[in-house]
């Protein structure tokens, strides 16, 4: 069986988001998966050192700041590091992460303005497992990534 790497805050049971909101994710193909085991719950700011609540952050070209100017960088790319290592490990087959996360969005990132404008882009983390040659989807995209993973397992 085939493991799929996956935000944590998408997995839920554990309260890891920025705003200390709840995204878990109640897709039938999710929820599956999650009853198999197959799920691999990361959350690469939380890995990085970050508490929950924390300061909004986005990415700023090749920066992460917060919403109060902090630089994050170094905490976002440890947290990459980390979830990278962990996908490794987990031999995971891809990964779904949440959209738009300045650590997990794989289609847009909000673009550093605070004014709740995104962009095309990914998160730091998304850009780690990519670079690595990890096939990334977003939530809304479980069942291109439930085809994948029937092609994968009939291979």
């Amino acid at each position: 069986m085939r493991k799929i790497f996956t935000s944590k805050c998408l997995y839920g049971g554990e309260i890891v988001r920025y705003d200390g909101g709840d995204t878990t994710e109640y897709d039938p193909i999710y929820l599956k998966w999650k009853e198999e085991g197959r799920l691999v719950p990361v959350c690469p700011e939380v890995f990085g050192g970050l508490p929950t609540p924390r300061d909004e952050s986005q990415r700023v070209g090749d920066k992460v700041m917060s919403c109060s100017g902090r630089d994050v960088t170094a905490e976002y790319i440890k947290g990459a590091q980390e979830a990278l290592r962990l996908a490794r490990e987990n031999d995971v087959a891809f990964a779904v992460m949440k959209l738009d996360s300045p650590s997990c969005g794989s289609k847009y990132i909000y673009d550093g303005t605070f004014t709740d404008t995104k962009t095309e882009g990914q998160g730091l983390a998304v850009e780690y497992l990519r670079g690595a040659g990890f096939k990334v989807f977003g939530e809304d995209d479980l069942q291109e990534a439930l085809q994948y993973l029937q092609q994968l397992e009939k291979d």
